[in-house]
């Protein structure tokens, strides 16, 4: 019998899992993979998962939807994490975290309603680009700290690519104050503290337009598997050499977007 897809309503979710509690094992193994990413890179929680459940047949608002639903959960318990380990800049926060959530309300609204794919590749070759920047300053050391100029655009963008393409806060918003010279450490935990609000708003918007059509088994196990990962990732983000963290922030994100281009090409 295979996993229960996002959206499929036929059978009650405890008599899906009564049946057959194993079909939660491998979204719950995805989302302690992928939240333990995120957590200590700042990225690619919703990028793997909603990446997957695409791959597998889920019409992409509704994959949106379902991630964003287990992201609140598990960014909230990552906030906290982060915050406990003193990783959040608290001025950064303040001018992001607004316009990430409107732009976070225009891209599920646009998602829910019309397509919005066509940018899809650029955005893609993008943040590839950036994750070559950034590996290439890890690598060589040259990363110079200084506070970003340019914030409220980017986590308005930052916002609407995460609704509407299911996953982009991170690598746009992470990336772009990491190549401004911001400090790995500290962008990555106030980027993952922000992003709790985003979800938060990105999850109701769609409860509004979509319904409670998104939660399902899959996204449980996804919600299982992250909510456990989540204290993990602060302590990553703070224990490990700046350099090296914008090392593994570029790789993630030439891996991510590379593979999302492939698909796309192919």
């Amino acid at each position: 019998m295979g996993a229960p897809l996002i959206g499929e309503r036929s059978t009650p979710i405890i008599a899906e899992l009564a049946a057959d509690p194993s079909v939660l094992l491998p979204f719950i193994l995805i989302g302690f993979a992928a939240q333990l990413v995120d957590g200590a890179l700042g990225m690619a929680y919703g990028t793997i998962s909603s990446t997957l459940l695409v791959g597998m047949g889920v019409p992409p608002a509704v994959a949106s939807a379902g991630v964003h639903t287990a992201e609140t959960f598990t960014t909230g318990i990552s906030a906290v994490s982060h915050v406990a380990h003193r990783n959040v800049d608290w001025k950064l926060f303040a001018r992001i975290v607004v316009p990430g959530v409107i732009g976070g309300v225009l891209g599920a609204y646009v998602l829910s309603n019309i397509h919005a794919e066509a940018a899809r590749p650029f955005v893609l070759a993008y943040l590839m680009a950036l994750g070559l920047y950034i590996f290439w300053r890890g690598w060589t050391h040259t990363h110079v700290l200084k506070r970003p100029r340019i914030v409220a655009p980017i986590g308005l963008v930052g916002g609407f690519l995460d609704a509407a393409g299911g996953g982009g806060w991170g690598p746009i918003v992470t990336s772009n104050l990491m190549v401004q010279g911001s400090a790995p450490r500290t962008t990555i935990g106030t980027v993952n503290t922000a992003e709790f609000f985003l979800t938060l708003t990105i999850s109701a918007t769609f409860l509004l337009t979509l319904g409670w059509e998104a939660f399902s088994v899959a996204i449980i196990g996804l919600l299982i598997g992250g909510v456990a990962a989540a204290p993990l990732g602060a302590i990553v983000a703070k224990r490990v050499e700046a350099d090296k963290l914008l090392v593994l922030v570029g790789a993630v994100l030439i891996v991510t977007s590379g593979w999302g281009l492939w698909r796309l090409l192919a």
